[in-house]
């Protein structure tokens, strides 16, 4: 177990690293990049669906990969792929070459497991909720800082697309650098010492056989410990599911997500239709970098809150989730930029300040071993249902939805969301104050101040 004094370098080092992949001032304006005179695609929504789809092919491997290579070189995997992602957006050509950026891109964004759960294979769980607020206000930090670094080279500065993405890749570059300066976790967390406690396995009777079978021996020993620790892995997901608390907060986790991802990939496209066409001078990265300081300042926020979460959080995601619905409604139906501008901040701030406490309470209700399982299993779901959606909303030729027609099938996505869990959220703050009401003692004194919910509701 890492000492709570040795906290401080990995977090620092994974947080730099964290805001310099995200230093991308090209961004913002990818979608003008690839339409102008540099790459000259006539740029349409079938493009962007091959991050989705390679994103949900590739999720699994990655994160079996990340367990097995203990985080660290999945992270390095990460800040590669984005480099080498960048290189086939810069000097490749035709729309083969962004395809293919596009699936390398993916390889990238199916290694942010190695970087969300690395933290919490280094630090002690005392700290899981400060270096999860701290990991994510770096990553939005550097995205805020990055976008306004192009939004005043393209309007001040007069630099063209091509050379923010020039600036892009060396940030990137340097942030790959920085990778290799994290420690290295002591073990593998779910097939080494998942259940300690468990039963081992007997292999003295194979290794006495003769010296000539030693061979298909050690191979067959390996194969009935990776078995058997698969089989536990298996029980012990479905424990962590059977927490009814466990289980709706990664509900949002893999909801929100895959909603959040819906609207704000194609949301350059949307900005597009809602521009004026006399001259109008896009500010996508002043927008892209408001909405992201202000989700980080909420997830910083959020990190140093006393409130009883336990009690009142899901009824705070029930909110907001309503916050969040109503803003890309009014993103549909707005025909002016700037409220389609000032819904989107709303929009992202809301969705930064949700997943960060969904992150750290699944975090605090489970050991870092299990974390790291439900965090790849909740991405997989996240990237499951948002691949249902792009298949069904974007892709399905007979429907031939237009974008604002897309838009508001996401509000509604957010909206049943919110109904989930403002019903939810009611029923979890009677539960506990009708409990505390029961605890008090005849006196007026309170016995067991306790506001977490039932630990041992099962399914």
């Amino acid at each position: 177990m890492q000492s709570t004094s040795g906290w401080m370098y990995p977090t620092v080092v994974i947080c730099t690293y964290g805001f310099f992949s995200m230093m991308r001032p090209g961004e913002p304006f990818l979608t003008p990049f690839l339409t102008g005179p540099y790459k000259n695609i006539s740029i349409s929504q079938v493009l962007y669906p091959i991050w989705t789809y390679s994103n949900l092919v590739l999720l699994v491997p990655v994160f079996l990969v990340t367990d097995l290579l203990r985080y660290k070189p999945v992270v390095v995997l990460q800040g590669l792929c984005s480099v080498v992602a960048w290189l086939l957006l810069l000097f490749g050509s035709g729309v083969r070459a962004v395809q293919i950026a596009l699936f390398v891109y993916s390889i990238a964004s199916a290694s942010d497991v190695g970087y969300y759960a690395y933290i919490y294979s280094i630090v002690h769980a005392e700290h899981y909720q400060r270096v999860t607020s701290y990991c994510r206000g770096s990553i939005l930090v550097g995205f805020a800082v990055g976008s306004l670094l192009g939004q005043l080279l393209t309007s001040f500065g007069a630099t063209s697309f091509y050379w923010l993405n020039v600036i892009t890749l060396l940030f990137l570059s340097i942030a790959l650098l920085l990778s290799f300066l994290l420690p290295m976790p002591q073990r593998s967390l779910l097939l080494n010492d998942l259940h300690p406690n468990g039963p081992n396995l007997d292999i003295s009777s194979d290794l006495a056989r003769p010296s000539r079978f030693s061979v298909f021996t050690l191979r067959r020993v390996r194969w009935r410990y990776i078995l058997c620790s698969w089989s536990k892995l298996v029980k012990d997901c479905k424990e962590c599911y059977s927490s009814v608390t466990i289980l709706f907060l990664s509900l949002w986790w893999s909801m929100g997500r895959c909603g959040f991802y819906q609207v704000s990939n194609y949301v350059q496209i949307l900005w597009s239709l809602k521009e004026p066409h006399d001259n109008f001078t896009a500010y996508n990265g002043a927008v892209d970098a408001v909405a992201t300081l202000s989700g980080a300042a909420t997830s910083f926020a959020v990190g140093h809150m006393t409130l009883s979460w336990s009690m009142w959080g899901e009824l705070v995601l029930g909110v907001f989730s309503v916050v969040t619905a109503g803003s890309v409604y009014v993103m549909d139906i707005t025909r002016n930029i700037w409220i389609c501008y000032a819904s989107y901040v709303l929009f992202k701030s809301s969705y930064m300040m949700m997943i960060t406490i969904c992150t750290f309470q699944i975090a605090k209700k489970l050991s870092k071993e299990c974390y790291a399982l439900m965090f790849g299993v909740n991405t997989f779901l996240a990237t499951a249902i948002q691949t249902i959606l792009t298949a069904v909303v974007i892709n399905t030729k007979s429907l031939q939805l237009p974008l604002t027609t897309q838009y508001f099938i996401y509000s509604t996505f957010f909206a049943i969301i919110a109904f989930i869990f403002l019903i939810r959220g009611v029923y979890s703050v009677y539960h506990v104050r009708r409990s505390l009401l029961e605890e008090r003692s005849p006196g007026g004194h309170v016995c067991d101040r306790s506001t977490d919910p039932p630990k041992n509701t099962q399914f």
